[in-house]
């Protein structure tokens, strides 16, 4: 194991709540305002923001707990289920989210942004869920 910068974890894991709280809200005014440019474009972002938000924590972890090395977004969340930082269930949303990153990032003229993306609502729940997940995992590494 290699120096685990604990505080830099916490910071993204933090971060994660207020990513969860922008989709919360974002989902909350959805229907009020007709899914309009601004909230769609706030939509992307929280999206993004998720992503990054999932795929640093899980590369800080795996430089850390010297994991096997991650060859792509996908496989950093492959490899926290395989460590047990996340569940097969929670896993399964993270992998679908991460996929979400080429679009976003390169695709984003053809993005479909007027509707409201089918992972909005479940995101507050899944990185509160993610958080947890990797507080155990580090708590279990400490440990044993």
């Amino acid at each position: 194991m290699y120096f685990v910068n604990r505080e830099q974890i916490e910071d993204r894991l933090r971060f994660a709540a207020v990513a969860a709280e922008a989709c919360r809200q974002i989902e909350r005014r959805w229907p009020e305002s007709g899914g309009d440019l601004l909230l769609q474009l706030a939509q992307e972002r929280a999206l993004h923001l998720a992503i990054e938000t999932v795929t640093d924590v899980g590369s800080l972890l795996i430089d850390a707990y010297i994991l096997r090395d991650a060859s792509s977004y996908e496989d950093i969340v492959d490899i926290l289920r395989d460590e047990q930082a996340a569940d097969e269930e929670l896993a399964a949303l993270l992998l679908e989210l991460v996929k979400l990153r080429k679009p976003l990032v390169q695709d984003y003229a053809s993005w479909p942004r007027e509707e409201q993306h089918a992972l909005l609502p479940k995101l507050p729940g899944a990185l509160d869920r993610f958080a947890a997940g990797v507080r155990a995992f580090m708590q279990r590494e400490t440990l044993g």
